[in-house]
């Protein structure tokens, strides 16, 4: 048995390029992002940076696990994991009123529609693996 159908594969493909892309934006076109959301831009745009540079080594990741994905379904893990938690947190500042709520469809784009879809790749790597169920 394949590891991953052919839509899994592409959506690893298509996630990492996504945040190959995000990361390029947030580490060097974050001027364009603060403005296009309609954020107030930090006095201090390094923990801005490093997080494009987190986002860009998820989409590093997500690519390995396309191309290599029994031996790299941990990675794939830690990205469900951040995306879990990173939604929670986002959603938590939308509703404390931190953020504006347009970020919210931002969020849903970047992280929450990948949940399902990473959950069931998960599942069936960790089973082909022989390690249980996640």
């Amino acid at each position: 048995m394949q590891p991953l159908k052919p839509w899994m594969f592409y959506l690893l493909v298509f996630a990492g390029c996504y945040n190959l892309l995000a990361a390029l934006n947030l580490t060097v076109f974050y001027h364009e992002v603060f403005k296009t959301l309609d954020l107030p831009k930090p006095k201090l745009m390094l923990f801005v940076q490093l997080s494009g540079i987190l986002i860009g080594l998820f989409g590093v990741g997500y690519l390995l696990v396309a191309f290599n994905p029994l031996e790299n379904r941990g990675l794939l893990l830690l990205g469900f994991l951040s995306k879990s938690i990173g939604s929670i947190l986002s959603i938590g500042h939308a509703i404390h009123g931190s953020v504006p709520w347009t970020f919210l469809i931002l969020l849903f784009f970047s992280d929450i529609i990948y949940l399902p879809f990473f959950w069931i790749i998960l599942r069936r790597l960790y089973r082909i693996a022989g390690d249980g169920d996640v």
